[in-house]
Order: C-alpha cells, then sequence, then structure tokens
C-alpha cells in the first residue's frame, strides 16, 4: 500500500478504533489459478491470546468461497472518508493536487468454521448492527426453517491477522496556514470533506506544537 512515514498512524488504538468504526471490509484474496477475487462483507475484531482476529460470514459456492479453501492468504481493507484537495488551498500553489483519505490493510490467513460458529456469527451480527433488544428482525426471533436453509447457504469464517498497515493521508506534510485553509474548506462541502476536516482538526496541536506553545 501507499506509505510514507507521516501519513502513518502510530497510535494502535486509534487504529483499531477506526477498523470498528468501518466494519463493512472489501476482502480480496487469489484462486488456485492465482486470479483475484474479492468480497465485501462485514467483520467484527477479537483479541484472544494477544492475537487479532476478524471474523464474519460469506455465500457458499461464490469465486471468493472455493477461492480462500484453496488459498487462505487474504487482505481485508477498511476504508473510511476521502476527499479530494486542491493545490490552489496551498501557500504554494503550482503544485500538485491531491487525495486525503483514511485507510487500513490487514493480511492474514481465513479459515472456515463449523455451523455453531456460523450460528453464534449470526446471531451476533444482528444483535449489533440491529442495535435494539426489541427488534422483530433479531437471529433468535427468525423461523427455525428459515434459519437452516440461510445456514445451508452461507459460511463462517475467521482470519487470524499477521499484520495491520494503515495510510491516514491528512494533509500532514503542509504548512500550518495551508493545513487550516484545507479544513476550512472541506468543512464547507460533503459529508466526507467534513469527516476529513474533523480529523485534521484533531491533529493540529500534534502537527504544529512550536506554535500551539507559543499562543
Amino acid at each position: 500500500m501507499y506509505s510514507l512515514p507521516y501519513y502513518t498512524e502510530s497510535d494502535q488504538e486509534l487504529v483499531l478504533a477506526f477498523m470498528r468504526q468501518h466494519p463493512f471490509v472489501f476482502l480480496a484474496g487469489s484462486d488456485a489459478d492465482s486470479k483475484p477475487v474479492a468480497s465485501q462483507v462485514p467483520v467484527f475484531i477479537d483479541e484472544r491470546e494477544g492475537k487479532l482476529f476478524l471474523s464474519g460470514h460469506i455465500m457458499r459456492k461464490t469465486d471468493h468461497h472455493t477461492a480462500f479453501i484453496h488459498n487462505p492468504h487474504v487482505l481485508a481493507v477498511f476504508t473510511g472518508p476521502h476527499t479530494y484537495v486542491s493545490a490552489s488551498l496551498y501557500t504554494e500553489q503550482q503544485t500538485a493536487s491531491t487525495w486525503n483519505y483514511m485507510s487500513v490493510h490487514v493480511k492474514g490467513i481465513l479459515s472456515f468454521t463449523g455451523e455453531q460458529e456460523l450460528l453464534d456469527i449470526l446471531k451476533r451480527t444482528t444483535n449489533h448492527f440491529e442495535n435494539d433488544p426489541h427488534s422483530p428482525s433479531l437471529f433468535e426471533k427468525l423461523p427455525a426453517d428459515y434459519v437452516q436453509k440461510m445456514v445451508g447457504a452461507i459460511v463462517a469464517f475467521e482470519i487470524e491477522v499477521l499484520s495491520i498497515d494503515n495510510v491516514f493521508k491528512l494533509s500532514q506534510n503542509r504548512d500550518e496556514k495551508s493545513y487550516h485553509s484545507i479544513i476550512n474548506k472541506l468543512e464547507q462541502s460533503d459529508e466526507d470533506s467534513r469527516q476529513i476536516a474533523e480529523e485534521m482538526k484533531k491533529r493540529t496541536s500534534q502537527l504544529f506544537k512550536a506554535e500551539a506553545n507559543r499562543s
């Protein structure tokens, strides 16, 4: 992935928090013939015995299901808000414009689990995302015959995390005047732009410590 030190978030708790805020991952791998496969699925993040694991479920008998059986090496990409940043906002305007974004790449080994684990992940998924103990769509309220049909069509997986890389590209390489100019412009734009502006504002005092200490 694109990686420069000043675009890398060193606080792993912030990285994990970002992952939990954006659980709908792009899950990619390659099949037995080295052809790329991908799916997009929600995942949970858990820690056991000092290791991180992702878990979720996918449809059976798809290209990615078959591929992961043959090749368990996977890449899960967590993505967040992103926005165009015009060089016209810089103090030096005769330079390239860019794109600000936040992304985490997780590499790991995927294994498929059994029926009980699938039932557990389905229950956990509806409980978490419904976020309503009275919802009629909670897993435990579904008809038993419907659940059995569903279980036959999907399979649960778990990914043991081997590495986590991130890019939180938020104009950290710009001077203070340019930095604030970008924030002001993004705050007047769409939702993604406003979210990026908010993330930039959180980092202002760390980026410009000397100036903050003088004020």
